[in-house]
Protein backbone atom coordinates (compact mmCIF):
# COMPACT_ATOMS: atom_id res chain seq x y z
CA UNK A 1 0.00 0.00 0.00
CA UNK A 2 1.33 3.78 -0.89
CA UNK A 3 0.66 6.40 0.95
CA UNK A 4 0.48 9.90 -0.57
CA UNK A 5 1.38 13.33 1.19
CA UNK A 6 -0.94 15.89 0.32
CA UNK A 7 0.44 19.28 0.95
CA UNK A 8 -2.30 22.58 0.94
CA UNK A 9 -2.05 26.02 1.37
CA UNK A 10 -0.01 29.04 -0.11
CA UNK A 11 3.09 27.54 0.60
CA UNK A 12 3.03 24.38 -0.98
CA UNK A 13 6.58 23.99 -2.26
CA UNK A 14 9.87 22.99 0.03
CA UNK A 15 12.48 25.77 0.56
CA UNK A 16 15.87 24.12 0.34
CA UNK A 17 18.61 26.21 1.44
CA UNK A 18 22.30 26.06 -0.42
CA UNK A 19 24.00 23.72 2.03
CA UNK A 20 20.47 21.15 2.35
CA UNK A 21 20.54 21.13 -1.46
CA UNK A 22 24.79 20.35 -1.17
CA UNK A 23 24.44 17.89 1.35
CA UNK A 24 21.47 16.32 -0.16
CA UNK A 25 23.40 16.11 -3.92
CA UNK A 26 26.75 14.89 -2.18
CA UNK A 27 24.47 11.88 -0.23
CA UNK A 28 23.24 10.97 -3.55
CA UNK A 29 26.45 10.52 -5.08
CA UNK A 30 27.48 8.23 -2.14
CA UNK A 31 24.30 6.08 -2.15
CA UNK A 32 25.36 4.23 -4.67
CA UNK A 33 21.39 4.46 -5.50
CA UNK A 34 19.66 5.66 -8.41
CA UNK A 35 18.57 9.12 -8.87
CA UNK A 36 15.26 7.50 -9.20
CA UNK A 37 15.61 5.30 -6.36
CA UNK A 38 17.58 8.14 -3.85
CA UNK A 39 14.80 10.90 -4.43
CA UNK A 40 11.83 8.13 -4.18
CA UNK A 41 13.43 7.24 -0.71
CA UNK A 42 13.45 10.88 0.18
CA UNK A 43 10.50 12.20 -1.42
CA UNK A 44 11.94 14.56 -3.53
CA UNK A 45 11.78 14.69 -7.15
CA UNK A 46 14.47 13.40 -9.06
CA UNK A 47 14.93 16.63 -11.29
CA UNK A 48 15.48 19.09 -8.61
CA UNK A 49 18.49 16.48 -7.00
CA UNK A 50 19.85 16.19 -10.99
CA UNK A 51 19.60 19.74 -10.91
CA UNK A 52 21.82 19.85 -7.14
CA UNK A 53 24.29 17.92 -8.74
CA UNK A 54 24.86 19.64 -11.88
CA UNK A 55 24.92 22.78 -9.24
CA UNK A 56 27.34 21.09 -6.79
CA UNK A 57 29.32 20.24 -9.77
CA UNK A 58 30.07 23.37 -10.81
CA UNK A 59 30.35 24.93 -7.60
CA UNK A 60 26.91 27.09 -7.79
CA UNK A 61 25.63 25.89 -4.76
CA UNK A 62 27.82 27.58 -1.43
CA UNK A 63 28.10 26.17 1.74
CA UNK A 64 28.86 29.56 3.30
CA UNK A 65 25.48 31.15 4.67
CA UNK A 66 23.94 34.33 4.04
CA UNK A 67 25.05 35.63 7.49
CA UNK A 68 28.67 34.91 6.32
CA UNK A 69 29.05 37.52 3.41
CA UNK A 70 31.63 40.11 3.32
CA UNK A 71 31.86 43.05 1.23
CA UNK A 72 35.52 43.04 -0.96
CA UNK A 73 37.29 45.62 -0.79
CA UNK A 74 37.37 48.24 -3.40
CA UNK A 75 39.03 51.18 -4.51
CA UNK A 76 37.37 53.78 -6.43
CA UNK A 77 39.22 55.12 -9.89
CA UNK A 78 38.37 56.85 -12.82
CA UNK A 79 39.53 55.56 -16.15
CA UNK A 80 42.83 56.79 -16.28
CA UNK A 81 43.46 54.64 -12.88
CA UNK A 82 43.85 57.83 -10.12
CA UNK A 83 41.98 56.80 -7.07
CA UNK A 84 39.13 59.18 -6.62
CA UNK A 85 37.19 59.80 -2.96
CA UNK A 86 33.63 58.79 -3.56
CA UNK A 87 31.01 61.28 -2.88
CA UNK A 88 28.35 61.01 -0.49
CA UNK A 89 24.86 60.68 -1.94
CA UNK A 90 22.38 63.20 0.00
CA UNK A 91 23.75 61.86 3.33
CA UNK A 92 22.94 58.80 3.15
CA UNK A 93 26.32 57.52 3.21
CA UNK A 94 28.27 55.80 -0.11
CA UNK A 95 26.40 54.37 -2.56
CA UNK A 96 27.98 50.97 -3.95
CA UNK A 97 27.17 49.37 -7.51
CA UNK A 98 27.88 45.64 -7.96
CA UNK A 99 27.69 44.39 -11.44
CA UNK A 100 26.28 40.89 -11.39
CA UNK A 101 27.36 37.57 -13.17
CA UNK A 102 24.16 38.02 -15.30
CA UNK A 103 24.72 41.72 -15.81
CA UNK A 104 22.20 42.89 -13.97
CA UNK A 105 23.43 46.25 -11.77
CA UNK A 106 22.86 46.09 -7.67
CA UNK A 107 22.73 49.26 -5.65
CA UNK A 108 23.77 48.98 -2.56
CA UNK A 109 24.14 51.68 0.37
CA UNK A 110 27.07 51.04 2.47
CA UNK A 111 25.38 50.75 5.35
CA UNK A 112 23.49 47.79 4.01
CA UNK A 113 24.54 44.47 6.26
CA UNK A 114 26.53 42.20 4.21
CA UNK A 115 24.19 39.58 4.64
CA UNK A 116 21.28 41.31 3.41
CA UNK A 117 23.27 42.18 0.28
CA UNK A 118 23.47 38.75 -0.34
CA UNK A 119 20.25 38.03 -0.12
CA UNK A 120 19.64 40.51 -2.67
CA UNK A 121 21.69 39.82 -5.23
CA UNK A 122 20.90 35.91 -5.34
CA UNK A 123 17.69 36.87 -6.02
CA UNK A 124 18.78 39.50 -8.95
CA UNK A 125 20.89 36.35 -10.08
CA UNK A 126 18.34 33.81 -10.03
CA UNK A 127 15.71 36.14 -11.23
CA UNK A 128 14.56 36.06 -15.31
CA UNK A 129 13.54 38.13 -17.79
Amino acid sequence: MMTTTVVSGPDRRRRWSAAEKLRIAEESLASGLSVVEFARQRDISPSLIHGWRRQAKSRELSTGSASEAHFAPVVVTTRSGVAVTPISDAGDGLMLEVVLRNGRLLRLSERMAPARAALLADAMEGCSR
